[in-house]
C-alpha cells in the first residue's frame, strides 16, 4: 500500500482535515482533472485538486448539497430547496489568487427555487437538466413557471405527493437521455421503502418501465460507462456491473464504507464512501453487520484489475458523501460565492 501523508491543505486542528495516498495528486495530474464532491451532512461542496505533490481540499458552504451535474463548462447542484447553476468563465481564472494557478472559475448564473423536494442525482441531457425528485418519487426537469416539471415516475407510483414513497435516488444517462434509475423500494405509500430497506432496492428501465433487478441493498449511482451499466449496492459497500440480460449483478469490489457517489475517468472509478450513522435509516443493512467501523472519503478503483489504487479519507466531521463527479480537463477550479467582487465587477456578453 502506498504511504498516506497528512493533507496540509487542512490545518491539524481543522474538523475537516483529511489524509490521502501519496499517489492521488499524480493520478489527478495525469488525468488533467479534479473532483467535486457533495456532503449534505456538513453542508459543503468540496473541490479536490492536485497542488504539487499534495491534495488541496477546498470547501464551499451550501444548505444540504446533494446531487451534482458537472462538466468543464457548467455545474448544477441540488440543495435543500434550490438548484444552483454555475457557469465557467475562463477569463476570470486569470484574476484569481495566487496568479497562474486556476484554470476554471465557476460563477452562479441561476438559482431555481424548488421547495423541499429532497433532490438526489442529476445530469444534463440535450441541454436540459434532469434530476431525481425523491420527495415526489419522480424524474423532473425545470421551467420558468413551476417548482419542477414531473416527466416520469415509476408505474407503481399512483400519484405525485411529497411522501418519499419509494426513495427514488439514482440516475443513469445513455446517449444524452435518462435511461436507468434506482430506488430503495417498490412501494406506493409514504415512506414505505423503509420497512424493507435492507434488500428491497430496485433498478428500473425508464423507457420501458421494466424492473431489471430486485432485492438490492440500498442501490445508488447507476452509471453507463464503457458500454456497461454499473451500480453501487450501498448496503453491501460494493461496486458492481449489471448483466442486463440475466438481471444479475457481478460485484467487482467491496469497500470499507457505504458506497454512494460514482464517476469514471479512463480505467478508474471514483467512489464516495460514507461511515453511515447508527440511525433507523441505516440499521440492519449488510454493511453495518459486516463492518463495525466504516470510512468516509473518496476511493479510486481500477475497474480493469478490481484493485483500490488510491484514496482520500476524511478524519473528522465529514461522515457522509453523496455525489462524486470528475471535472475532466479541469485541474484547479474555483467556485465563487455570491457577493464576491469578481462577480460584482465582471460581465459576459453574447
Amino acid at each position: 500500500m502506498v504511504s498516506v501523508p497528512k493533507n496540509p491543505s487542512n490545518s491539524s486542528d481543522s474538523p475537516l482535515r483529511s489524509i490521502h495516498t501519496t499517489n492521488l495528486p499524480q493520478i489527478l495530474k495525469k488525468l488533467g482533472s479534479s473532483l467535486i464532491v457533495s456532503t449534505y451532512q456538513v453542508g459543503k461542496l468540496i473541490l479536490i485538486r492536485a497542488d504539487g505533490d499534495v491534495i488541496n481540499t477546498h470547501f464551499r458552504l451550501y444548505e444540504k448539497p446533494m446531487g451534482i451535474a458537472a462538466s468543464p463548462e457548467k455545474i448544477a447542484v441540488g440543495t435543500g430547496n434550490q438548484i444552483w447553476q454555475f457557469q465557467n468563465i475562463p477569463a476570470l481564472s486569470k484574476k484569481l489568487n495566487p496568479p497562474n494557478k486556476h484554470d476554471a472559475c465557476y460563477v452562479p448564473r441561476n438559482i431555481h427555487i424548488t421547495g423541499d423536494i429532497d433532490i438526489h442525482e442529476m445530469n444534463w441531457g440535450d441541454d436540459e437538466l434532469w434530476f431525481i425528485n425523491t420527495g415526489f418519487s419522480c424524474l423532473c426537469t425545470l421551467d420558468q413557471q413551476n417548482s419542477f416539471v414531473a416527466r416520469w415516475k415509476p408505474t407503481f407510483i399512483s400519484a405525485l405527493a411529497a411522501e418519499d414513497r419509494c426513495h427514488l435516488n439514482g440516475l443513469a444517462m445513455v446517449d444524452g437521455k435518462p435511461k436507468y434509475v434506482t430506488a430503495l423500494g417498490m412501494t406506493d405509500m409514504a415512506g414505505g421503502w423503509r420497512k424493507n430497506k435492507a434488500n428491497g432496492g430496485i433498478l428500473l428501465d425508464i423507457e420501458t418501465g421494466e424492473t431489471i433487478i430486485t432485492h438490492l441493498s440500498m442501490p445508488h449511482s447507476p452509471r453507463w460507462y464503457r458500454d456497461r451499466l454499473w451500480i453501487l449496492e450501498s448496503g453491501q459497500g460494493s461496486l458492481a456491473k449489471v448483466d442486463l440480460e440475466s438481471g444479475k449483478l457481478e460485484t467487482l469490489v467491496q469497500l470499507p464504507g457505504f458506497t454512494r457517489g460514482l464517476d469514471f475517468c479512463g480505467p478508474l472509478a471514483f467512489i464516495g464512501l460514507s461511515q453511515v450513522r447508527e440511525t433507523a435509516v441505516f440499521s440492519g443493512i449488510p454493511l453495518t453487520q459486516r463492518l463495525d467501523e466504516r470510512i468516509c472519503g473518496v476511493w479510486v478503483v481500477n475497474i480493469e484489475t478490481a484493485q483500490t489504487i488510491a484514496f482520500l479519507r476524511f478524519e473528522a466531521a465529514v461522515q457522509e458523501i453523496f455525489a462524486v463527479q470528475v471535472l475532466r480537463g479541469v485541474r484547479f477550479p474555483e467556485i465563487l460565492d455570491i457577493g464576491n467582487d469578481l462577480i460584482n465587477n465582471s460581465y459576459t456578453l453574447p
